[in-house]
């Protein structure tokens, strides 16, 4: 009977646990619903809630039409697609390198991508401006050669960060370091070429490179949120894996886990999404690092919950990002990519100092 009584209380308290998991993944959906409102909402034209809601169920004005459906749905698409990817990555790459500080933007990935992008714009004609007077007058000739060239420049920074941690057996923080050095090779690089450029080129490569999610088009998003959705669902069908990874790579293989090729496998598609979501709206630094280190306080890291949380808490960064920057200086707007450094830049050096307090 006590067995009995103490098994029914563990089977209640594994209830409560999945539950409030549950509880966080439906707060973080009805988060990202109220942010897409207020985003739909934000800018210099200053639509009201219930013009909005008329619009959305077909009726309101032309012009407020206009603005929702051609500027602000495909903005927020495009965040949300961005955020997702981003996210994601962040979270995958920080379980398997065993390392909290890992993220597309900390390990030169970002970078490498950046550099590839560049590359395309400026040699294979993968891109031009439609003038210099806005960061929006990138178009994209195309944006398959952006994304082969930023996932590259991607997976080549990845092969020397998994070079590092299998082969040298450096340390977490000596790896960001080397993330460092190699952030500063792809960006000398970068400078390098733009400064051999012609000036369409090069404002082509600069306004790419400040980051702005109304750049792309419906056919970008749809690359973008095409592959997320495929690495999400690889990611899930391996979210046991990820799980055995946290207790250490020797008891993940001790329970059937193939490290070797979860480790690969896992850094290949992370670097796919997030090196295709930079190529097509610029760099967008540190939110593969603070969205999954966000929901690991309320869900932990059981891979089940926070695979799912981390992207949708990505979307909601970027989308509340995206409203920022176009309301602190409105009519202008913001490179959302500076709003994102200056949220991530703090959490980064407060995650540096915590390592280095629990040596």
């Amino acid at each position: 009977m006590a067995e009995a009584r103490k098994l029914s209380n563990k089977n209640h308290e594994y209830v409560r646990y999945v539950g409030k998991k549950w509880l966080v993944l439906f707060v973080l959906v009805i988060t990202l619903f109220i942010a897409v409102l207020a985003s739909l909402s934000a800018g210099s034209a200053g639509l009201p809630l219930s013009e909005i809601v008329q619009v959305i169920f077909g009726g309101g004005e032309a012009a407020s039409r206009t603005i929702i459906f051609n500027i602000r749905m495909p903005r927020i698409a495009t965040g949300i697609a961005v955020g997702i990817a981003l996210a994601m990555s962040g979270c995958i790459m920080q379980n398997v390198l065993r390392n909290p500080l890992a993220a597309a933007s900390t390990l030169g990935i970002t970078q490498g991508a950046s550099f590839g992008a560049a590359l395309a714009l400026m040699y294979f004609q993968a891109g031009t401006t439609l003038g210099h007077a806005s960061i929006n007058a990138v178009t994209f000739t195309n944006p398959y050669t952006v994304v082969i060239f930023a996932f590259l420049g991607g997976i080549t920074t990845t092969v020397l960060i998994l070079f590092l941690s299998r082969v040298t057996g450096v340390t977490p923080t000596v790896m960001i370091l080397a993330g460092v050095a190699i952030s500063a090779l792809f960006s000398g690089a970068t400078a390098l070429i733009q400064y051999f450029g012609d000036d369409d080129r090069i404002a082509a490569v600069v306004h790419w490179t400040f980051g702005n999610l109304g750049r792309a088009g419906w056919r970008e998003i749809s690359i973008i949120f095409s592959l997320s959705m495929a690495a999400f669902v690889y990611f899930m069908l391996n979210r046991w894996n990820y799980n055995a990874m946290e207790s250490g790579t020797n008891t993940a293989k001790s329970l059937g886990v193939n490290v070797d090729r979860l480790i690969l496998v896992g850094m290949i598609v992370s670097t796919l999404i997030s090196a295709t979501a930079i190529a097509f709206v610029g760099t967008i630094n540190f939110i593969g690092l603070i969205a999954p280190h966000i929901v690991r306080r309320f869900v932990g890291s059981d891979y089940r919950f926070l695979i799912p949380c981390s992207a949708l808490m990505g979307a909601i960064v970027m989308i509340v990002a995206d409203v920022a920057s176009r309301m602190t200086a409105s009519p202008a707007i913001l490179p959302i990519g500076a709003l994102t450094s200056f949220l991530g830049a703090p959490l980064f050096l407060y995650l540096i100092i915590r390592q280095g307090k629990r040596r």
